[in-house]
């Protein structure tokens, strides 16, 4: 797996990642979630260079210019609900893609640190010989990824698969790359180096759900 960690270079970026970690700044929901759909947006740039063109002629009213369009067949996989946000942002460059969503939460059976991943509402179109982006802004342990992936499956095989994430944790890294195809690429904002006992990458940000749409019982 390929891992394209952007805030490795400096940019601005580094601003909208600023603002969803700073504990101020992330109480304005609306804010937060705009800041997620822009680091969608550079995202999505960032990635839209690795993919695949053919040279169409565009008819200007004043003559002809050959251009390179996208011309892969684009279907954007969010997990629900923290996703939304990621997924518009990604929404705005990739205009034309499909879309497909999935439902994935941590369940504590023993109200314990334990916990499995439960997948339930699933709606998504065929994903055979298409370029699938999987969305998930925060990648902790990686095993909500995973458990998508494998439900995904019966919906066909992609060509091509690209997660989409805003932070990461290194052992969700790690734990991915031994899940997921060889060809996987893997596109990120941020890498932090801890998970704690919970489970939730340190520093990180908090819960992105809760901050983009309020606390849920």
């Amino acid at each position: 797996m390929k891992v394209y960690h952007l805030a490795r270079h400096r940019s601005i970026l580094n601003k909208f990642l600023s603002e969803i970690r700073d504990k101020k700044i992330q109480k304005d929901s609306m804010r937060f979630r705009r800041n997620i759909e822009r680091i969608g947006e550079i995202l999505g740039y960032e990635l839209s260079k690795n993919l695949n063109y053919s040279s169409k002629q565009v008819i200007t009213p004043l003559g002809a210019k050959p251009m390179d369009l996208l011309s892969e067949d684009i279907v954007l996989c969010s997990i629900l609900r923290a996703g939304l946000p990621l997924h518009n942002g990604l929404l705005n460059y990739f205009d034309d893609a499909e879309n497909a969503f999935i439902s994935a939460y941590r369940h504590h059976p023993n109200n314990d640190e334990e916990f499995e991943i439960v997948v339930e509402y699933f709606a998504s179109p065929t994903i055979t010989n298409k370029t699938l982006l999987l969305i998930d802004p925060m990648l902790a342990t990686g095993r909500s990824l995973v458990s998508v992936y494998e439900a995904l499956k019966k919906y066909g095989n992609p060509k091509q698969i690209h997660i989409v994430s805003v932070i990461g944790s290194l052992d969700g890294i790690d734990f991915i790359k031994n899940h997921f195809p060889v060809n996987t690429s893997l596109w990120i904002a941020d890498i932090d180096n801890k998970l704690n006992n919970k489970g939730y990458i340190l520093p990180g940000l908090g819960d992105a759900g809760d901050l983009a749409f309020g606390e849920k019982m």
